[in-house]
């Protein structure tokens, strides 16, 4: 696994396109081996959220909040404390949740209503769990770097987080 807090700088120019899909396919099959034959929720998501944060470069925060009624609530994460509870539409987190679809945030200052747990926090991806057509909360990701993610870092989470979904049934 990578340390998310590597001495080399980091940059999305500096990550060819197959490194990142074996990356991806890689911490996929950890994430499965890791997660399989256990069936308590909140432990997968606790190892999730570490295995996650830990082999993705350029991260300060990953981790997961669940639907509770029409808010999203602080699940396991690693990094800096964060907010516990977040409406429906409001923010990246609430906004991928209403809208049931992955959002790629370049810029955190140029989204409306972004919500700053942390103020290191430059980019964010979110992802929402969905188990067909119920949706059971959303994967964040944030970066202290400016356009940290693409659509290769979305697909990439978004087969991570079908992976995780299996396991929080």
């Amino acid at each position: 696994m990578h340390d998310a807090t590597h001495a080399v700088p980091w940059s999305q120019a500096s990550w060819p396109a197959q490194n990142k899909t074996a990356l991806y396919r890689d911490l996929a099959q950890e994430l499965q081996a890791l997660l399989d034959g256990e069936d308590d929720a909140t432990a997968n998501a606790a190892n999730a959220a570490a295995a996650i944060y830990h082999s993705l470069p350029a991260l300060n925060w990953a981790g997961f909040y669940f639907l509770r009624g029409t808010e999203l609530v602080l699940g396991p994460f690693q990094g800096k404390p964060a907010c516990v509870r977040i409406p429906l539409g409001r923010g990246v987190c609430g906004t991928a949740a209403q809208e049931r679809r992955s959002i790629v945030v370049p810029d955190v200052e140029a989204f409306p209503g972004h919500i700053a747990c942390d103020s290191a926090s430059q980019s964010e991806l979110v992802v929402p769990l969905l188990d067909g057509d119920r949706l059971l909360g959303v994967l964040d990701l944030d970066s202290p770097e400016r356009g940290r993610f693409d659509d290769d870092d979305r697909a990439g989470c978004e087969a991570l987080a079908a992976i995780v979904v299996r396991h929080l049934r």
